[in-house]
């Protein structure tokens, strides 16, 4: 898998372990039986995320991830925006350890390009069955 890693108005994170965080991104797109490819994560503020939500989704809110799906004949890639914002904001709101929520985020893109989705009735709660499971996968590697 290949991963670029991009910032927007911040400093890149160093919560970020790339040497754990991409081999264990890999192993969850192989696990969801996905050829692993490219994929750019744009670490990114409030009002950055809020630009792309409004430009390309004519959405007028914040999010904590907007991906756009680039993926073919198997083999995952896309851009993948996050808002660490947002993400220590959902962190402390539903009581969650921000390295993890972070780490959640970062799987969520990566799943949507498996195709697992979140917005239809039940969804939500298999994607969240798969992000505990991707998180699972991560702790083993630790």
């Amino acid at each position: 898998m290949s991963i670029s890693w991009l910032t927007e108005n911040i400093e890149f994170p160093e919560v970020i372990e790339k040497t754990i965080v991409e081999p264990w991104l890999a192993k969850v797109a192989e696990a969801h039986g996905k050829i692993p490819g490219k994929l750019t994560y744009i670490l990114t503020d409030d009002e950055g995320i809020l630009a792309i939500n409004r430009k390309f989704l004519n959405h007028d809110y914040f999010t904590d991830i907007i991906t756009f799906d680039y993926s073919k004949r198997g083999m995952v890639s896309g851009d993948i925006y996050i808002s660490l914002e947002t993400v220590a904001t959902n962190a402390e709101q539903f009581g969650q350890n921000p390295i993890r929520e972070l780490h959640r985020v970062l799987v969520h893109g990566l799943l949507h390009l498996c195709g697992i989705d979140d917005k239809g009735p039940g969804e939500r709660e298999i994607m969240e069955r798969h992000e505990d499971e991707a998180l699972d996968m991560l702790a083993e590697m630790l």
